[in-house]
């Protein structure tokens, strides 16, 4: 398994995306996608006909096919800002 927090992303011509270092898949859909990543961030996938092609809990890899529009990151998960 990856170290804590280190991740990659790799967007192949907006239409194949590959990240590392995820722990889980918290929500998908044809136009978002949520990670969260290895230490607990929080990581979208914006775009249209968003496929989830391959995700290993063991190795962290996860891939997905449509058209990405964009990648954001949104800071802590929700059960860490209620029990602060």
């Amino acid at each position: 398994m990856q170290e804590t927090g280190k991740h990659s992303v790799i967007i192949e011509q907006r239409k194949a995306l590959t990240v590392s270092g995820v722990e889980s898949v918290a929500a998908f859909s044809e136009v978002k996608i949520v990670l969260t990543l290895l230490g607990g961030e929080k990581m979208q996938v914006v775009g249209s006909d968003l496929k989830i092609s391959g995700f290993s809990k063991t190795s962290g890899t996860f891939t997905a096919e449509g058209t990405v529009t964009s990648v954001s990151y949104g800071g802590k998960s929700f059960a860490s800002r209620l029990f602060k």
